[in-house]
């Protein structure tokens, strides 16, 4: 149905005459004429007969009028949903506990009049996608892609340098100190079931155990964090990695201990991806909040950290 006939219709409604339909709709009469045969054609029913006072409405156009104020107002919801800066900036974080999740609460309290709509997808490869198709905004990744650069499309830019901590159970060799070396991690069992060929996160910690000749496991499927949890906690010949500003809760009685890692201190890159002719303002704002509020980490690049030499420059 053709919605200039349908808006023509409402405003002879609107008016009761054809004429004056015809100039608030900067048409002439015989226009508005043609327009509603039009639909009376397409509808198979006379909407108006002529009066001398008008035109008025006949029972069938009656029971139309409700439904063709419906339709435009239908069309302007439409309209709305994706004109820049009315529907919600959509932005992927990964994952519900980790920094990216703890910068965009940020951004949100800085920011409130920002509607957001935050989603999460594990694989680069699908974020990239979402991306360029407009199906998200921004997405947060540690662009891990040796020999895979990022398209001309998207930019990126690094927000946060996120130091690596050990996780260890009580009863684990390390769980009694108040900072480990990485040289002294050599030998220890780091388990890392999220750790999967493919992974962004993958090509870190490949990069991590061939610097340092660490030991690290993937062994056994990925149940999430609170069954990672349980089994360091149950297990003393096992530890794990986990990212300073990751959000967990524990029972009590798992004891479990968060130690500093030094000599160099490991840190975990989050960069913040857009496609570069994205005109969302909430976009702007959010790379702009990044820049002043979030910023990188003190420590992120000198001497006394280390990452991979794929990651992009600050």
């Amino acid at each position: 149905m053709d919605l200039e006939t349908v808006r023509t219709f409402l405003a002879a409604v609107d008016t009761g005459r054809f004429q004056e339909a015809a100039a608030e709709l900067s048409v002439t009469q015989q226009a508005v004429s043609k327009r509603i045969a039009a639909l009376e054609r397409g509808l198979g029913v006379r909407l108006f007969t002529r009066t001398p006072r008008g035109a008025e409405l006949t029972i069938d156009g009656q029971a139309f009028l409700p439904h063709a104020r419906e339709l435009l107002r239908t069309a302007e919801r439409a309209v709305a949903s994706v004109r820049t800066g009315r529907r919600p900036l959509r932005v992927d974080v990964i994952n519900s506990r980790g920094a990216a999740t703890g910068l965009m609460r940020d951004f949100h309290r800085a920011h409130p009049e920002v509607e957001l709509d935050v989603v999460m997808l594990v694989e680069i490869d699908a974020a990239v996608a979402a991306l360029r198709s407009g199906a998200v905004d921004a997405s947060f990744r540690a662009v891990a892609a040796p020999g895979r650069p990022l398209p001309e499309d998207v930019g990126a830019v690094r927000v946060l340098d996120e130091p690596l901590q050990l996780l260890t159970g009580p009863d684990h060799a390390l769980a009694g100190a108040r900072s480990v070396t990485v040289a002294e991690l050599a030998g220890h069992r780091i388990w890392m079931p999220g750790v999967v060929p493919g992974a962004e996160w993958t090509a870190y910690y490949d990069d991590l155990v061939a610097e340092f000749g660490l030991t690290l496991e993937s062994t056994g499927p990925n149940f999430g964090s609170d069954a990672l949890l349980d089994t360091i906690a149950d297990t003393p010949a096992l530890a794990t990695f986990m990212s300073e500003r990751t959000r967990l809760v524990w029972p009590a009685g798992h004891g479990l201990r968060r130690i500093p890692v030094t000599d160099p201190t490991p840190v975990y890159p989050h960069s913040l991806l857009w496609r570069r002719d994205n005109p969302h303002p909430g976009l702007a704002a959010l790379r702009a909040h990044l820049a002043t509020a979030a910023g990188l980490r003190a420590t992120g690049g000198t001497s006394g950290t280390w990452m991979p030499g794929w990651v992009i420059p600050r």
